[in-house]
């Protein structure tokens, strides 16, 4: 059997697709909460002080756990198809790792930038969405990218709960053929589709610091 017939090649690129469509949702999802947990985290005082104490339960509990375990946890718990409990078991694992980017970012803003905001008669959330936050963002791009890579890379965990992404659909395509050769062509195949991918965003990182660099 030719692993790579078209029927083959159309249904694991179907996986390939659907590896990107889950990461990227992930990552937007992530971002947001992940942005909304740093905020939390650094910025509620007085008598929301426990909504600061459960952003950093939130953030440990996560960041000390593996994502499988969550992928797993969603899995059995969720009823749903297979992108809705992707995308939901990431969000919960990587919006933890994402609310310590972007607080590392918020603390990198030098503190005049918000007493500069105040003087202008900028409210808190004001000052946030104008000037802090999109301070905040440029600092963290590197870092946030970063992190797109180590999801694109962990979605292939998906295939161990039969998600059709592109590692299971890989797998599936191996099964069919006994051929050692031909199970090493389709291994080759998911390792450059793999690293073609994280490669574009690395380089999309380093042409951005290069950008920081020159201005």
């Amino acid at each position: 059997m030719e692993v790579f017939s078209a029927t083959n090649l159309a249904f694991i690129l179907r996986g390939f697709g659907k590896t990107i469509l889950i990461s990227v949702l992930a990552i937007v999802f992530s971002i947001i909460v992940g942005t909304v947990l740093a905020l939390v985290k650094q910025y509620c005082r007085g008598r929301l002080r426990v909504l600061s104490v459960i952003a950093s339960a939130y953030i440990e509990l996560f960041r000390c756990t593996p994502n499988l375990l969550w992928i797993l946890f969603v899995y059995f718990t969720v009823n749903g198809n297979d992108v809705l409990i992707s995308v939901l078991a990431f969000t919960l694992f990587t919006s933890a790792v994402m609310a310590e980017i972007v607080r590392g970012g918020l603390n990198s803003v030098p503190k005049s930038q918000f007493e500069a905001a105040q003087s202008q008669g900028f409210g808190f959330f004001q000052s946030m969405r104008l000037i802090i936050l999109p301070q905040t963002f440029r600092k963290i791009i590197p870092a946030l990218f970063g992190q797109c890579t180590t999801v694109v890379k962990d979605s292939s965990y998906l295939a161990g709960i039969n998600v059709a992404e592109f590692m299971y659909c890989s797998k599936v395509i191996m099964a069919s053929t006994t051929s050692l050769s031909q199970i090493l062509l389709v291994y080759g195949f998911v390792f450059l589709l793999y690293f073609a991918l994280n490669f574009s965003i690395s380089l999309a990182v380093r042409s951005y610091q290069r950008k920081l660099v020159a201005a």
